[in-house]
């Protein structure tokens, strides 16, 4: 099977290798690549629907990996081998152990949008590979690498709070927000990497300092924006309403 990226292929085209390609070897695996703040992510679509095992997801390898890792999954599925949350599994990477987590319902929209669209409405559940470090710790582990704490968000969690960042991280935000308690209608994510949740009436002398988890907990819809790329703002009308997504210009 083809790599395929529900980002740069024609929906309808996707769509109908998928059905051809879950007709024909049990599944079809989605590549996602990655961005410059969002990890890539490979997973399948078809071993709920062919074998009535959960699809499978896994983050931060290569494309190559990605793929190949699924497919030999998908292997073990179709040979009758059910994978189990939780357990260690040792044989799945030539070195390290990976885990199998229980991915939250709660956020299955964020990464399945074509199996979504494939199940047209049924549900389905997954199961999330997550690898070991090279000190084979789990990123939940103590010691475990820095570099890769962003690499793998943990779907069986966190569904209250999507956004990679730590809950305590810094954020700008406006006085009306905090005292008048008005609405949040502007979020802009700077190319440095800076959080600003506007109430779109503000001046300057109105900006603020508040834990990016303070944000979230009063507006659970911010959520929504986890993935808004560097250099990128979102605004809608109302609580609620649709993201109107764009990039900025970069200043020189």
């Amino acid at each position: 099977m083809n790599n395929q990226s529900h980002k740069c292929t024609d929906p309808e085209t996707l769509m109908n290798k998928t059905k051809l390609n879950v007709e024909k070897f049990g599944l079809q695996v989605i590549m996602v690549n990655a961005t410059n703040y969002s990890p890539s992510f490979a997973y399948s679509i078809g071993l709920w629907e062919s074998y009535e095992h959960p699809e499978i997801i896994c983050f931060g390898l290569s494309t190559e990996l990605g793929h190949a890792i699924i497919n030999d999954v998908a292997e073990k599925i179709k040979s009758g081998q059910k994978l189990e949350s939780g357990k260690i599994y040792s044989e799945i990477f030539k070195s390290g152990k990976a885990i199998f987590l229980d991915v939250d319902q709660l956020n299955i929209n964020d990464y399945f949008g074509p199996a979504l669209e494939f199940y047209a409405g049924r549900p389905f559940n997954a199961l999330q590979l997550v690898w070991t470090d090279r000190g084979d710790k789990f990123p939940w582990e103590e010691s475990f690498e820095q570099d890769l704490v962003y690499t793998q968000p943990l779907l069986d969690r966190n569904a209250d709070f999507k956004f990679p960042e730590p809950k305590n991280l810094a954020s700008f935000t406006t006085r009306q927000w905090l005292e008048e308690h008005k609405p949040i209608l502007q979020v802009v994510h700077e190319y440095d990497g800076d959080w600003q949740f506007l109430t779109g009436d503000q001046m300057p002398e109105d900006i603020k300092l508040v834990a990016l988890s303070s944000l979230i907990l009063k507006d659970n819809t911010l959520n929504q924006l986890f993935d808004l790329e560097y250099g990128q703002m979102a605004e809608r009308e109302f609580i609620g309403g649709p993201w109107h997504r764009s990039t900025m210009e970069l200043e020189k």
